[in-house]
């Protein structure tokens, strides 16, 4: 609960607020405001918006036991007004066998466009044969790219891995991105930090596996603490480099030269940028979706609902890492419904 109750006390700073026991409904009713705009935007779902809601609610009648407030400024309906309606029914996206078919070839014919453009080959590729240290040329940030996106659209598609386990939240101090140091390629798992707010294990198909063994060739972070998805964002490596330093890159330097020679990680990849890679990808793969992109969690409902489907429900259970398999059983309740439906009707053609 602790980063929506921070999200919260800040928007309650932010409105003038400093103390609990000066809360007012109007607080609340702004903060719901807030979270239907967060909904609107793409960023939360309905149901999630109201979830950290119920938090702070929770919260405050603690306080109201505690006696640090009369009544509960949550608990009224003026509150919870402009909080966004939660239909149960949340984002279904799945990725088809065919969209995923065609986005991960996509990939690869990137990275082989890549390689080609620096005539290298994807068995040997390293930057072992480059001078580190100078700034990469435009072909080398092309080929890490192409790499790097190779492999977030592998491990969606074939580990099931969430977009929340592998990228940075910058609202989230405890989910600062993947390192290298979270690959153990010998027990084929990658650590996460799961949606539990626990470290769990990942196990990485062949495919994944590969493609992270490519990536971190290709890419030869100085230091196991170096994100597996560095941010392309150039302010934010510079920041990193002022924290560690205390001073600024001298003037003529790469910033990206600059850390290396520091050992110094710069931030991962954010969440908003995991996502935006993966509607590149979409748009440049020609992929027609519905709502727009392949988003990265419609490829761990794909990959549940294809183990699922087949009779796997639990190794369905455990790449998608759910404690209980009624979770599992929740999840599909869709083809649990078909394979109902389905047993209706031989049950009718049998009495015909």
């Amino acid at each position: 609960m602790a980063p929506p109750l921070r999200g919260f006390a800040q928007h309650a700073r932010e409105q003038g607020t400093n103390r609990v026991d000066d809360l007012e409904p109007a607080t609340l009713r702004e903060y719901g405001l807030t979270l239907r705009d967060r909904h609107t935007a793409g960023e939360l779902q309905a149901s999630t918006a109201n979830t950290y809601f119920k938090y702070v609610r929770a919260f405050l009648s603690f306080c109201v036991r505690d006696e640090l407030l009369d009544r509960n400024p949550a608990a009224t309906t003026r509150a919870t007004e402009f909080l966004p309606e939660d239909r149960g029914d949340p984002d279904r996206q799945f990725w088809t066998p065919e969209q995923r078919a065609q986005l991960i070839e996509y990939a690869n014919t990137r990275v082989d466009a890549a390689l080609e453009a620096t005539g290298r080959d994807v068995n040997t590729v390293s930057n072992a044969d480059s001078d580190l240290d100078t700034a990469p040329s435009d072909n080398e940030i092309d080929r890490q790219r192409a790499f790097r996106d190779r492999a977030i659209v592998i491990l969606l598609a074939d580990a099931g891995v969430r977009g929340a386990e592998l990228f940075r939240d910058p609202r989230d101090a405890d989910r600062d991105g993947v390192t290298w140091a979270d690959l153990d390629l010998e027990h084929k798992l990658l650590r996460v930090f799961g949606k539990s707010r626990q470290y769990e294990d990942v196990a990485l198909p062949e495919a994944a596996r590969t493609a992270l063994k490519q990536l971190r060739r290709v890419q030869e972070p100085p230091t196991d603490d170096w994100p597996i998805f560095p941010t392309g964002h150039a302010p934010s490596k510079f920041a990193a480099y002022r924290e560690h330093t205390g001073e600024d890159p001298p003037d003529d330097a790469d910033i990206n030269v600059c850390l290396r020679d520091e050992a110094i990680a710069p931030p991962a990849l954010t969440k908003a940028g995991g996502r935006a890679i993966c509607k590149r990808l979409t748009v440049d793969a020609g992929i027609d979706v519905d709502d727009g992109y392949l988003k990265p969690h419609g490829a761990r409902r794909a990959l549940g609902a294809d183990l699922y489907a087949a009779g796997h429900s639990e190794l369905a259970q455990s790449a998608l890492r759910h404690k209980s398999i009624e979770t599992t059983h929740d999840a599909y309740a869709d083809i649990q419904a078909a394979d109902v439906a389905d047993d209706i009707d031989a049950a009718w053609n049998d009495q015909e």
